[in-house]
């Protein structure tokens, strides 16, 4: 069975998280292990605390994995601020860890900010140049390319912009675009990709990025090509949010129970 790692912040309300990704890596069938380096106490209304794991036991978490149980791929989800963020590109560079899905979680979806002011540029400078792909919404994409990101074509280049800046693959996710469809833009070295679905009527939403990012880990970590790794998850994501059971009173939890697909080539 291979191993999928995820590290990231620890949501309360069970729908993002490290608790989405483990959900996740479980049905794609690989191991999830996890290196929590924030506890946050939030439901689908909105994040009421959040208290940061010392870096002592973040790394001492990374040692653990490393020594006995290292991924054939990572996620990095919520990392706070800038001192973690760089504490987790040291372990990821030390370890050579790869390959390495970044999702620069930046404001959860009820908008509250989940990264400190600093760390964007700690992002762009350390862990941008290890990423096989990072995964920005329209918000992430502007603030790490400084680059107002609205519609398509500025999603294209905003994905030309996050190669520059090292990372090898771009996914700009289109979930805040206006209109019944959704596209999601992947850049590549190679090219551009559209994966476009219809618009689903719900606010069940609550962990779709990290869900998403789990759900290509768990591909690559199979050994699936990058672009079949993105179409499955995205694949997962939109039929979690369809079958979504509704919970809570604001941004409900998608369902992870839903089967993953059967692999693309």
């Amino acid at each position: 069975m291979k191993i999928a790692l995820t590290i990231a912040g620890s949501d309360s309300g069970g729908g993002a998280g490290i608790q989405a990704d483990l959900k996740t890596f479980q049905q794609f069938g690989v191991f999830g292990t996890s290196v929590i380096v924030a506890i946050t106490a939030q439901n689908t209304r909105g994040v009421r605390a959040v208290e940061l794991v010392s870096p002592a036991l973040v790394r001492a978490q990374l040692d653990a994995l490393a020594e006995d149980l290292p991924p054939a791929a990572l996620k990095t989800g919520m990392l706070a601020d800038a001192a973690l963020v760089q504490l987790i590109a040291d372990a990821i560079r030390a370890n050579q860890w790869r390959p390495v899905i970044v999702d620069p979680v930046m404001v959860a979806t009820s908008g509250d900010r989940l990264l400190a002011p600093g760390g964007e540029a700690a992002m762009r400078e350390a862990l941008l140049p290890l990423a096989t792909l990072v995964t920005p919404n329209l918000d992430e994409a502007s603030l790490l390319t400084g680059r107002s990101v609205r519609d398509i074509p500025t999603m294209e280049r905003a994905g030309t912009d996050l190669l520059s800046l090292g990372a090898q693959a771009a996914l700009v996710k289109g979930g805040h675009l206006p209109g019944d469809a959704l596209t999601d833009v992947l850049v590549t070295r190679t090219g551009v990709r559209h994966f476009s679905r219809p618009r689903l009527a719900t606010r069940s939403t609550h962990g779709t990025g990290c869900t998403l990012s789990a759900a290509i880990t768990a591909g690559l970590a199979l050994g699936r090509p990058l672009e079949a790794a993105v179409s499955d998850g995205l694949d997962f994501v939109h039929r979690a949010i369809a079958a979504a059971p509704g919970l809570g009173s604001g941004r409900g939890p998608l369902d992870h129970t839903v089967p993953a697909p059967r692999l693309s080539s």
